[in-house]
């Protein structure tokens, strides 16, 4: 997939859900308009490798037919081994260059928060995005900080890199965040857990828009 800039609604799957009911409702959001997906590392203890490799395969099919780049969420090893589109780090490992050479062209995205190291580490190692975490309160991201909004404009600042806000954002909430700079946003719940998953991810371009 050409690697273009990263931009828009970005969907979180969630691979602990029921497969076939959560593929279903992948298909539909990517019908809604979903940019950019990501496979969570939250498998169930019980799911082995063939269970993941097969699992991922058709999130891959789903992908493809809709020409959005799928990402693998931290395993980066797992995201090479199935030709995935890149990955998202939460933390970088700390044989990152090794790693970096095994992803060429292919997108890595990094979670920051309040700490503006970390942003301006994305920005010398030119990564794809960064994605700050959490700016609402949010059970899925109970580990990250409350990010203060001045965080945001400074990561503006000091880096050319998309800037994607996740954690907690919802469709009452996300008129909130119109002063603030940033590319796109990630979306777990928001949209995995509403009866017409391809109607939620409609409204949240409308409202991006």
């Amino acid at each position: 997939m050409e690697m273009n800039k990263l931009a828009g609604l970005y969907l979180v799957i969630d691979p602990s859900q029921e497969q076939e009911s959560l593929l279903n409702k992948l298909q539909a959001a990517l019908k809604g308009g979903v940019d950019i997906l990501q496979i969570w590392d939250h498998w169930p203890k019980d799911k082995g490798k063939e269970a993941k490799l097969e699992f991922i395969k058709r999130a891959k099919a789903l992908a493809k037919d809709f020409q959005v780049p799928l990402l693998m969420n931290q395993d980066w090893e797992l995201a090479v081994e199935t030709g995935l589109d890149g990955v998202h780090f939460d933390q970088l490992p700390e044989n990152f260059q090794d790693v970096r050479v095994k992803l060429k062209g292919q997108y890595i995205g990094l979670t920051v928060t309040n700490n503006m190291e970390a942003v301006q580490m994305a920005e010398q190692n030119s990564l794809s995005y960064i994605s700050f975490c959490s700016v609402f309160p949010s059970s899925s991201v109970d580990s990250c900080d409350i990010v203060q909004p001045e965080s945001i404009k400074k990561a503006k600042e000091i880096s050319n890199m998309p800037i994607f806000l996740s954690g907690g954002i919802n469709q009452e909430n996300l008129g909130q965040l119109k002063a603030l700079p940033f590319n796109g946003i990630a979306v777990i719940s928001g949209i995995l857990n509403e009866d017409d998953p391809e109607a939620a991810a409609k409204k949240y371009k409308e409202k991006l828009q």
